[in-house]
């Protein structure tokens, strides 16, 4: 795929979505680290009812700490592997209060240091949260990123290393969320809704349906 296609690929998600962002639910830096933690084999639509129940009653370290494991796993009991996301949350949220003043530290590996929180995790808080120019590789963006040849890899981080490069800067900020969109909404794993895609002409999967 050549610069000029990827340009127009891009153009046309931003001019349908100029505001992307993720659908987890969130208020504060914190919370989305919660969430995204709280999301690994889980939906997005799960963990925000989990969160729904969980946020009002302790939104901040101090407080989800104050829950205990057990006080957390009776919120998130609905998500899979609830049992090893209650226990890392909590001791992230021990570290937040001792090393980090009880703030999401706005460096990578600090994030990345948090129990339960690798790459992706930190790519997604230092994008939405902070606004870096990240890219977090989840299944959706590296299927989208491999079928459409915009940035085919073999695995996560060559496929993100690859979008950092061939991403034109203007849409560094928000091109994860469209691609994550994208392939959660249209470019599906099963069956691709090619025929409903905007960018099925420039696209360049080689089993392209009707639907």
């Amino acid at each position: 795929m050549n610069k000029d296609k990827r340009h127009q690929i891009f153009t046309r998600l931003r001019d349908e979505n100029p505001h992307p962002t993720t659908e987890l639910a969130f208020s504060t830096p914190f919370e989305l680290l919660v969430a995204v933690t709280l999301s690994a084999q889980s939906t997005d639509v799960g963990v925000n009812k989990a969160t729904a129940k969980l946020f009002p009653v302790a939104n901040t370290p101090e407080a989800i700490y104050g829950l205990g494991v057990d006080g957390l796993k009776a919120y998130i009991k609905t998500l899979g592997l609830y049992n090893s996301k209650a226990e890392n949350v909590i001791k992230a949220c021990r570290m937040l209060i001792d090393l980090h003043g009880s703030e999401v530290p706005e460096d990578r590996a600090a994030l990345e240091a948090l129990p339960g929180v690798g790459r992706k995790t930190a790519n997604v808080v230092l994008n939405t949260a902070f606004g870096w120019p990240t890219m977090a590789v989840d299944t959706h963006i590296f299927r989208v990123s491999n079928r459409t040849r915009i940035a085919p890899g073999n695995n996560v981080n060559e496929v993100e290393q690859k979008l950092l490069r061939f991403v034109p800067k203007e849409f560094l900020l928000d091109a994860h969320h469209w691609l994550l969109l994208h392939g959660r909404y249209v470019c599906i794993a099963r069956k691709p809704r090619c025929g409903a895609c905007l960018i099925e002409d420039l696209c360049e999967y080689k089993e392209k349906t009707e639907y």
